[in-house]
């Protein structure tokens, strides 16, 4: 099925005004919220557009889970975890922690993670919207962008009231998939030769017995060779086990596991892009079964798990991969092995490249080190008054799979409404801005970038 990419709107387009805000945000994920936060409590006007009735992006609506990204890697046993990345990132995390909404650090490997409450998410991101008065649109969709040659001049938006535009001086594409430049008709790629990272269905667990479960699995949330191996004896059996490697987390809730074990193939075994509907489609049905099933097998042999009921999936597959665009400068698969430090580096990451493709997931461990992400990663090489923040930032395949997560999202955000700001009140444009000087102003807001 074909489909238009491009969707370009002229400055005539006829459609009634709703805002003219300084900013607007589109997509209310990690790099959203961020953005639009930031944007906010330093005096410009914004709005935020979320397709959901909810913020949290890949984090609530996937279900992922868990915040990564946040502390070092280490083969050096420690009490507690080095945490590396701080600004808006460790901002959120001390609000999930006020409302008993996150665990504390819990074996990832070689590093560590915290999982959170989705539903703790989602009011710690409604409250530090509406504290800093961001004008939301929930349940709107980016339908067009408003443009003359490359000056962006604004987004058009759908709604269940209509069609609508939004004028604004700069646009913040926090869609995750580069929906705003896929729909301005400017360069993105496609993983490597056109193939992403597997999505996946991931889901929570209810009524673990979590010290009998933890008695058995220890304290390393991915699982041991002795359950792969398990997995793969069930297969024989008739279980629809496609992945291994599985990883399970205690989240905040008593008695509840959230599980990463799925890996959503076509059922013809082709690779699914999560930029068509129809591979998306197939990734939720195919997510969903696949969910029911390593319940089962987790109810049948894993200790702590055997009154276990799967509670939910996630309202959506989890997306690791869809549309990288093609910026100023390119994250590449060597600065993240090389651990290269920049002056323009606006965010860190002590992250592994996590690599889903196939049955198992690659990790490739940076011990006591981390790389960072240029600011020229975050503008497109062409386009005016459009910055992008999130997993859709200028990256190649591996890097992308360690810059994609969490913690580094909410970095990408804080990056973006900074820039933003100075910007409009510089009167320069956001490819003018030196990436130090981007650098220093978070700096400023406490990002700890050394």
């Amino acid at each position: 099925m074909d489909w238009k990419a491009e969707a370009r709107f002229g400055p005539d387009h006829g459609l009634p005004v709703v805002a003219e805000p300084d900013v607007v945000v589109i997509g209310g994920g990690a790099a959203g919220v961020a953005a639009a936060r930031t944007v906010a409590e330093e005096g410009l006007s914004v709005l935020l557009v979320e397709r959901y009735g909810f913020c949290g992006g890949n984090a609530v609506a996937g279900l992922s889970g868990t915040i990564c990204g946040l502390y070092a890697a280490t083969d050096r046993l420690r009490n507690q975890p080095e945490q590396l990345v701080f600004g808006f990132a460790d901002r959120f995390l001390q609000a999930l922690r006020a409302r008993g909404g996150v665990t504390a650090p819990q074996q990832y490997g070689k590093t560590w993670t915290v999982t959170h409450d989705p539903l703790a998410w989602r009011e710690v991101a409604d409250d530090l919207l509406e504290e800093a008065k961001v004008r939301i649109l929930f349940h709107t969709a980016l339908v067009g962008v408003i443009a003359e040659g490359d000056d962006i001049q604004g987004v058009v938006l759908e709604s269940k009231a209509g069609r609508a535009a939004v004028r604004s001086r700069i646009v913040v594409d926090a869609s995750g998939d580069a929906d705003v430049v896929h729909r301005a008709g400017l360069a993105y790629s496609r993983g490597q030769d056109g193939t992403v990272q597997n999505p996946t269905m991931i889901f929570r667990l209810g009524n673990v017995d979590i010290a009998s479960y933890l008695a058995f699995w220890g304290p390393d949330t991915i699982c041991s060779p002795e359950v792969s191996a398990l997995i793969v004896e069930a297969r024989t059996r008739g279980y629809d086990l496609p992945r291994a490697k599985i990883w399970l987390f205690p989240t905040p809730r008593p008695g509840e596991l959230l599980v990463n074990a799925t890996r959503l193939v076509g059922r013809d075994g082709r690779d699914l892009y999560p930029g068509s509907p129809e591979d998306l489609t197939e990734a939720e049905f195919v997510g969903r079964r696949q969910a029911r099933e390593y319940a089962r097998f987790l109810r049948e042999h894993i200790p702590g798990c055997e009154q276990s009921f799967l509670n939910d999936t996630g309202v959506q597959a989890g997306i690791r991969q869809s549309r990288s665009i093609c910026g100023m400068t390119r994250l590449t698969n060597d600065d993240v092995l090389g651990r290269r430090k920049r002056p323009d580096g606006v965010v860190r990451s002590p992250w592994p490249i996590e690599l889903h493709a196939g049955e198992r997931p690659k990790l490739e461990w940076l011990l006591d080190d981390f790389y960072e992400v240029p600011y020229g990663a975050l503008v497109p090489e062409r386009g005016e008054n459009l910055i992008v923040a999130g997993r859709c930032l200028s990256a190649e395949h591996e890097a992308l799979a360690s810059a994609r997560v969490t913690a580094q999202c909410f970095g990408y955000g804080e990056a973006a409404g900074v820039a933003a700001v100075e910007a409009l009140r510089s009167g320069r444009r956001l490819r003018d801005l030196p990436g130090q000087e981007v650098r220093a102003l978070l700096e400023a807001r406490g990002a700890r970038l050394g």
